[in-house]
């Protein structure tokens, strides 16, 4: 009867048993898995959305960038290799792209004629066309010029124009074109220092003269700096330097190994001047000085070695005579208890 009892538990343990680890790991895998949107599937979450390609059907009043160099030669070719034309097909662009997600709203800024509505654009990079607005079939008769201001290079360059607006040059009315070529998009002068010296003439006999110069720096080594980028931008924005001022992380940037030493720095310059100005008659009786405590020291060494060795002789012999008596007593104690 209890086999038989027995015999009938069996399933239910069983399943018990197999329930239980089903239940374990069904809450283990639950509890690991990431969680999924409302309105996502599993397979749409494995498939990444394809960024999404240039449209060349979609109908607006876009030329292209070759329809404007057919006119505008010389601009065209210097367009073609700045980082306008490039802005799309950069690597730096397609790598901070893919890891923000492709997100289409990007490309507002990195192709022309973006449709945010639809995520299509007309052409790849910054073209003519994105700054002098779409062709006008009246061109040339009717000209397509440019308003000369910040605002419009704020449209894509946000965070370098919310720096530039707290800067001096802001302030003295300064615009981006003061500076910058917008077809070449380089400086307006052979070196960054000659653009700065333009204006800041007080300036530039100073800093020609100096170790910095010397070695090659230029203003905007300093007066631009930036930390070198470890991580990707947030939201694609990274810092360029355009408030001009200079704050303790351009120097550290160039003298890490100086910064933390300086005031040993300082110390040693001080010790170095002292020698230089003593007189030499001290300095031979302070090295004269310094020989016989040589001297003496050397004595007291040998002399505690000595006394050392004799300490340790005579803690020797003591411990010695112990142990051997010691050892005599337990040989006589067993020799008498063997002719017991």
């Amino acid at each position: 009867m209890n086999s038989q009892r027995t015999l009938s538990l069996q399933p239910r343990i069983a399943f018990l048993i197999v329930f239980s680890l089903c239940l374990v790991l069904g809450g283990l895998i639950g509890m690991n898995m990431p969680a999924l949107a409302q309105d996502e599937t599993p397979e749409a979450q494995a498939t990444p959305a394809e960024p999404p390609a240039s449209d060349p059907t979609v109908v607006s009043s876009y030329a292209g960038s070759d329809s404007c160099g057919e006119c505008h030669k010389s601009i065209h070719t210097n367009w073609e290799t700045t980082r306008h034309s490039q802005a799309f097909s950069s690597p730096i662009f397609q790598r901070d792209w893919t890891k923000l997600g492709s997100d289409v709203q990007c490309l507002r800024c990195h192709t022309t004629g973006f449709d945010p509505a639809t995520g299509k654009y007309v052409q790849e990079g910054v073209t003519c066309e994105s700054c002098h607005g779409p062709f006008n079939p009246d061109h040339p008769m009717t000209p397509m010029p440019v308003q000369a201001d910040a605002e419009l290079c704020a449209q894509c360059h946000e965070n370098t124009t919310n720096e530039w607006h707290a800067s001096k040059h802001a302030a003295a009315g300064i615009l981006c074109e003061a500076c910058h070529d917008q077809h070449a998009q380089k400086p307006k002068a052979a070196t960054v220092t000659e653009l700065c010296t333009n204006c800041h003439k007080e300036n530039n006999e100073a800093f020609t003269h100096g170790t910095h110069a010397q070695a090659g720096l230029e203003c905007s080594n300093c007066h631009m700096y930036s930390a070198p980028r470890t991580t990707s931008p947030v939201g694609g924005l990274v810092a360029t330097g355009h408030t001009f001022s200079v704050g303790s992380e351009a120097c550290i940037g160039c003298h890490k190994d100086t910064v933390h030493s300086r005031d040993e720095i300082v110390k040693l310059s001080g010790e170095v001047n002292k020698v230089s100005t003593a007189n030499v008659d001290t300095l031979e009786k302070t090295v004269k000085d310094q020989e016989s405590e040589i001297t003496a020291l050397k004595s007291e060494s040998t002399v505690r070695l000595y006394t050392g060795l004799a300490q340790g002789a005579i803690v020797g012999l003591l411990m010695g005579a112990v142990t051997a008596w010691i050892v005599s007593k337990r040989i006589r104690l067993v020799e008498e208890s063997e002719n017991e």
